[in-house]
């Protein structure tokens, strides 16, 4: 693969790393609300856009992966995220 110089490659930003109440009030910014609660997963929904997201609440942060998960399935940028936090 050729590497173009006309287009440079911005580098892109790290996840960061958040607990996931954190990730909760962000979710709610944006327009999600609770759903229900099962066990320890939270359900949000979003009426504009018909989205779910499932947040785990465990006492630890957020995996990379599953940060990246759930910012796809509530189709939110990581640019968004950031700015929400």
């Amino acid at each position: 693969m050729y590497w173009s110089t006309q287009f440079p490659l911005k580098p892109m930003p790290k996840l960061p790393v958040i607990t996931p109440q954190k990730l909760a009030r962000a979710l709610e910014k944006v327009g999600f609300e609770r759903i229900r609660v099962r066990g320890s997963h939270y359900y949000y929904y979003n009426q504009r856009t018909e989205k779910i997201a499932v947040v785990p609440f465990h006492s630890k942060e957020l995996r990379k992966g599953t940060l990246h998960a759930i910012l796809k399935d509530a189709d939110i940028s990581l640019e968004e995220l950031l700015d929400l936090l």
